[in-house]
């Protein structure tokens, strides 16, 4: 990856997203927050679950991963504790995050372990065929549930914030700048960042469209007297829902050592420079198992 110096020029895969996605919004605000910030793509991983949002890393040039449906979070954990000079992003689905990896989603809150989960919510399963998601609002009709949702929707952000997590924001698409701002901010807190980026589903998803999220989202941080320090008044912030939706950053607490950091063995120096690894017995080894 070093011979690459943007995380445009060395793409050429044809994305396989909807006209009119959101992850093309997220798509563009994750490239322009990193290159923003002076990241080199051989500095960066990007890893994802499956699903549309985690298609992502596809489309990017930086070391990608692509993992099993929703187990994106322990092979970032692992990733981290070998590699702490890497900056590790990585996109799920509302599916991806809260349902099948919804157990690794809190663990590794719980651990504060220094990655970026941006997780893409556009209320619906889309790739595969538009069932109801962990996100989707009640009522809300599918091919799998025609009678409507009856199950109430898991509130992200809150979660996170309830769990203790440090870092808590929410995005959407629909606004690249005010999005890249936020991952910035989430790649330069030293601990778990979360991160929940509101997004249409053109396809599966006819209720909660572009217009829909746009004539209902507000910034918090626009308010003088919102503070981001006060984790009650953020979990209030993120259980709100209806016909306003806050977005911007719920709550910031820099205080705090990472997982990491509190690993004695790996405090000063990465594991992969203690242990250089040897490319030939690598390849050794792939060659074995392929």
């Amino acid at each position: 990856m070093s011979e690459c110096k943007s995380f445009d020029i060395c793409s050429v895969a044809e994305t396989a997203w909807c006209p009119g996605c959101g992850d093309f919004g997220i798509l563009a605000a994750v490239k322009d927050a990193l290159e923003t910030m002076g990241k080199q793509p051989h500095e960066v991983l990007m890893m994802a679950g499956i699903g549309q949002a985690a298609k992502l890393p596809q489309y990017i040039t930086a070391n990608g991963y692509c993992g099993l449906h929703g187990r994106a979070l322990p092979a970032a954990t692992g990733a981290k504790l070998a590699n702490d000079d890497l900056t590790i992003i990585l996109n799920s689905g509302d599916g991806d995050s809260y349902g099948e990896g919804g157990n690794h989603f809190l663990h590794t809150v719980r651990r504060d372990i220094d990655v970026t989960l941006i997780v893409h919510n556009n209320q619906i399963y889309g790739l595969t065929q538009g069932q109801a998601s962990p996100t989707s609002d009640i009522g809300l009709q599918t091919k799998l549930q025609p009678r409507g949702v009856i199950s109430y929707p898991l509130k992200g952000p809150a979660l996170a914030l309830m769990l203790g997590c440090r870092f808590v924001a929410r995005s959407f698409s629909g606004d690249q700048k005010h999005l890249s701002g936020l991952i910035q901010q989430a790649v330069q807190h030293r601990g778990f960042s979360f991160i929940e980026v509101l997004q249409p589903c053109v396809s599966m998803n006819k209720v909660n469209t572009f217009k829909w999220y746009k004539d209902r989202i507000f910034n918090v941080n626009d308010d003088p007297n919102y503070v981001t320090n006060d984790r009650v008044k953020a979990i209030e912030a993120a259980f709100a829902w209806g016909d306003k939706i806050p977005t911007g950053l719920f709550f910031h607490d820099p205080k705090g050592d990472a997982f990491h950091d509190r690993i004695p063995q790996i405090k000063t120096e990465p594991l992969v420079k203690q242990a250089p690894i040897s490319h030939t017995k690598m390849n050794d080894l792939f060659a074995k198992h392929m």
